[in-house]
């Protein structure tokens, strides 16, 4: 199995996570802080807008089952890409639209896609996702692992992920798998 990796940022990571974790040909998601310039962030900082970073998962995937482009089909569609650091009622830089690459190969494809998206009119305002090389990774607390699963009943959950996450099954039903992933 060859394996890639990608770290995405599409508002919550606790919603990118959960969508992300239904996908076949994903093997782990983790949540993280990551495009910013404070080494070691926590979460209360990085809810103070002065960080940098964005919240966003590190995606692993299978490359024999997906591709880099299938990743991208299913982060355009589990976030608004023209809405400037914000997914709705969270607001702030930590929650912008973002694609860290690890290497050119990225970068282009990132580059391509965008445009792509750009040229193809599906969007009525301007897309805002940014593109920038991933400099360093910090995982974020263990609290916020798994969220989504193990705090179905909390309301941000019940409110905003699980309408995402039934987008996504309704969108990509031929990807959806419900075992555990990572």
């Amino acid at each position: 199995m060859a394996t890639r990796e990608i770290v995405l940022g599409g508002g919550c990571f606790w919603c990118m996570e959960a969508v992300f974790q239904l996908i076949n040909g994903v093997i782990s998601v983790e949540p993280g802080y990551a495009g910013g310039h404070t080494a070691n962030p926590t979460y209360e900082e990085v809810c103070t807008d002065l960080t940098g970073h964005a919240e966003v998962v590190r995606i692993i995937y299978d490359t024999d089952k997906l591709s880099l482009d299938d990743i991208f089909e299913i982060f355009f569609a589990s976030h608004d890409p023209t809405s400037l650091n914000r997914q709705g009622n969270d607001v702030g830089t930590q929650y912008r639209s973002i694609i860290l690459y690890g290497d050119d190969d990225q970068r282009i494809a990132s580059e391509r896609y965008v445009d792509a998206l750009k040229s193809s009119g599906e969007y009525r305002k301007p897309i805002v996702t940014e593109i920038k090389k991933l400099e360093v990774f910090y995982p974020a607390e263990e609290y916020h692992r798994n969220y989504f699963r193990n705090n179905p009943d909390q309301g941000y959950c019940h409110f905003v992920i699980q309408p995402k996450v039934n987008k996504i099954i309704q969108k990509f039903q031929k990807n959806i798998i419900m075992n555990d992933v990572k």
